[in-house]
Parts: structure tokens; sequence; C-alpha cells
């Protein structure tokens, strides 16, 4: 891999790193902390579950998950640049 394609590949990754951070934040994503606070939040007023729990938690896992590989391939990307 050449340094411009190192180059797009590292703002490609960090674009996608960007998008999935906000996708577990954003009070519009569909994977947001804020289902998880309702979730919370039904239940402590003995309510069922507004949204299907386990789904969700699966889904905010398997983010956590490419975010984790996202950052490892980016040390990498760094690290080979640096040599």
């Amino acid at each position: 891999m050449n340094d411009n394609e190192k180059f797009d590949r590292i703002n490609a990754l960090n674009a996608e790193l960007a998008q999935l951070m906000s996708n577990l934040s954003a009070n519009t994503s569909s994977i947001g902390d804020w289902k998880i606070i309702k979730v919370y939040e039904a239940r402590m007023e003995g309510q069922e579950d507004p949204y299907d729990f386990d789904s969700l938690v699966a889904a905010r896992q398997a983010t956590r998950v490419r975010i984790n590989e996202i950052q490892r391939e980016l040390e990498e990307l760094i690290n080979d640049n640096a040599e």
C-alpha cells in the first residue's frame, strides 16, 4: 500500500469510526444511548421495555466490536507510517 492509499484508508476509517461512535450516542440513532435510558426508565417504573432490549444490546455490541477493529487497524497503519 503506497502513502496515498494509506492516507485514504486512514481517512475512511476515521470517518467510519466517527459515524459509529455517533450512532452510540446520537438521539436520532436507532441504537443510541437514549434508547437504553428509555428502557431503564420503563423498568424503574415497572413498565414493559419500550424497545427490544436484547436486539438493542446486540447491535450496540456489534458496533463496539467494529470500533475496536477500526482502532486496531488505525494503530497499525499509523505505526507502519512511523517506521
